[in-house]
């Protein structure tokens, strides 16, 4: 692994390594299109305007939920390479405490090299959603900070 990916939490960096080493960027929409498979339904019950994400050409929903003090992240879009950001970056973040993904820094996204093959504004709107999961987490955080002051 690289240095920049060793900081990464492990799930992440071995997605990040996955798309580094796809120097094609028709592989790495493939491997996008593959995540996007994977992800499971989101209720169509969450799909509000709360979780929704700014920011993003495509409808994108993401929700999250404190269990056992780590995050699990839910999420969905209309357009299927949007749709397996999403489920590249849930697959990276779920299980963790909202600390380390408070602490993640967005950089991996350069790392992953995808900026080069998705349009500037997919390149923003992958950018958008993680900054969303991160608020999310950010909530938790400051939930049981809150909590723990009472």
């Amino acid at each position: 692994m690289s240095s920049s990916t060793k900081s990464l939490p492990p799930n992440l960096a071995k997605i990040v390594e996955r798309f580094k080493r796809r120097s094609n960027p028709k592989q790495k929409y493939e491997q996008l299109l593959w995540y996007a498979k994977k992800l499971p339904a989101m209720a169509e019950a969450d799909k509000t305007s709360e979780n929704k994400v700014n920011g993003c050409v495509s409808q994108v929903f993401i929700t999250a939920d404190l269990s056992d003090g780590t995050v699990l992240y839910h999420g969905d879009s209309d357009a299927q390479l949007v749709k397996g950001l999403v489920a590249f970056l849930i697959e990276g973040l779920n299980g963790l405490t909202p600390e380390e993904i408070i602490d993640v820094s967005p950089d991996f996204i350069a790392d992953t090299g995808l900026q080069v093959s998705l349009t500037p504004s997919r390149a923003n709107g992958f950018y958008n959603i993680f900054k969303m999961m991160q608020k999310k987490a950010m909530g938790f955080h400051l939930g049981a900070s809150v909590a723990g002051e009472e």
